[in-house]
């Protein structure tokens, strides 16, 4: 099958559908691609038992009034067949080819982890999976839960897995207490923020916060048992049934870099308007550097705006502002230190799809070597996990998108290659 359209946006969460709003109300054919079966991305991920925040209703109940746009739901690009054309693999493993006059990518990020002994135990993930999994209705209750990582995404996954029932025993912040005291002196600028964080925090009652605290082990024979935690100059070991470990997010940039669009300090970059370097290519949210959910949905409704030839106002522009000043206090805070930078022994797996341990691919210069040489990188994940870990280690460009860009069925491609025949 194939489709034309006037704009396609790339992402359903916060920026997107500000984005697909924005634009909504001019005469432009819309089309939306996400991968998730709803919308609403990982922020406003909805499982079969949540309430749908305020917010997304009403962006969802404004769209739904235009029938000028097309929801793509569960569908996945899987490759760029032409400057204005790609083709994309539908939930239910069809393929169809979407032509558009300008695109938007608000394809959002993913979570950083980095590996350590016993990180592939069963209920090892990250702090954003658990999260996700949560969401999706997997069931916690009563179960001691340990986060650990580096960022806002831990109070989150706390407040996630405290609604769920689980007991989490402990929040692990690689940041020491001193940047972060800076920081919640900081919070004084954006008080929604700071009543944000007590809310989700309840005050951390019932569970431990350490700071300046880092896992270095997983332990356990069928799945994970207990964890060895880094605390100051000494070890501590505690008993839990799920790890949660994520060290920040990176932007999602693979889409960008296969369509040529420049880059800057990992993500994708952006003028005043959202534009990206290649022409009718406009980017938003946390592609474009990791900023929340209040930005994301400023710079979606900027590029939905400029997308569709729309004039945008001041106040939005100072709200851009002031939430990316917001986004560069985090970054800052959150910086990871030399306790979470440590790198694993040699034997610890490096890439889990490969079975390629850290030894084997820091005997290597680069990324291309250690991919050849050892095949890190080359599993079902393409390197998006190791990829991370490598560049946050090495210093390495692990990003080398190829298509498809993500599992595609052969029956989705061949259905694209016979709606391309004239």
């Amino acid at each position: 099958m194939k489709a034309a359209f006037d704009l396609v946006i790339v992402g359903a969460g916060p920026a997107g559908l500000a984005a697909a709003r924005a634009a909504a109300s001019s005469s432009m054919r819309i089309a939306l691609v996400d991968d998730n079966p709803r919308a609403g991305g990982q922020v406003w991920r909805q499982g079969p038992d949540t309430g749908m925040p305020l917010a997304m209703h009403e962006t969802l109940t404004d769209l739904i009034r235009n029938p000028n746009v097309t929801h793509y739901a569960g569908a996945r690009v899987s490759m760029f067949s032409g400057e204005h054309e790609m083709v994309v693999a539908t939930a239910c493993a069809s393929g169809v080819v979407l032509s558009f006059g300008q695109l938007i990518l608000a394809t959002g990020a993913r979570e950083r982890l980095l590996p350590f002994p016993g990180w592939t135990l069963p209920g090892v993930t990250g702090a954003g999976a658990l999260q996700a999994l949560i969401k999706g209705g997997m069931p916690v209750q009563g179960e001691r839960v340990v986060l650990a990582g580096s960022g806002p995404l831990l109070i989150a996954a706390l407040a996630t897995a405290r609604a769920a029932g689980a007991r989490v025993v402990a929040v692990l912040e690689q940041t020491p207490w001193r940047s972060l005291l800076r920081f919640g002196v900081s919070l004084g600028a954006t008080p929604s923020k700071a009543l944000q964080a007590i809310q989700l925090t309840q005050g951390f009652a019932t569970s431990r916060y350490w700071a300046g605290s880092v896992v270095r082990e997983a332990l356990g024979s069928e799945r994970v048992e207990a964890v060895v935690v880094r605390r100051g100059g000494r070890e501590t070991t505690l008993a839990c049934d799920r790890l949660a470990c994520g060290y920040g997010l990176v932007p999602n940039v693979s889409l960008a870099q296969a369509l040529g669009c420049g880059l800057s300090d990992g993500a994708i970059e952006v003028d005043d308007a959202q534009r990206t370097s290649m022409p009718g290519i406009w980017a938003a949210g946390e592609c474009t550097g990791i900023g929340g959910m209040e930005l994301a949905r400023a710079e979606g409704e900027i590029a939905g705006l400029a997308a569709s030839g729309r004039p945008i106002g001041l106040p939005l522009l100072r709200t851009r502002a002031k939430w990316k000043r917001f986004a560069q206090r985090v970054a800052t805070a959150f910086e990871l230190g030399d306790l979470a930078l440590t790198h694993p022994s040699a034997e610890t797996i490096f890439c889990r799809c490969e079975d390629v341990t850290y030894g084997e691919v820091a005997a290597h210069g680069n990324w291309r070597d250690a991919k050849l040489h050892t095949r890190c990188g080359m599993g079902p994940c393409q390197g998006r996990i190791c990829g991370a870990a490598a560049q946050t280690y090495f210093g390495w460009n692990a990003a080398t998108p190829r298509p498809p860009f993500a599992p595609t069925p052969i029956g989705a491609l061949m259905d694209a290659a016979l709606a391309q025949k004239p």
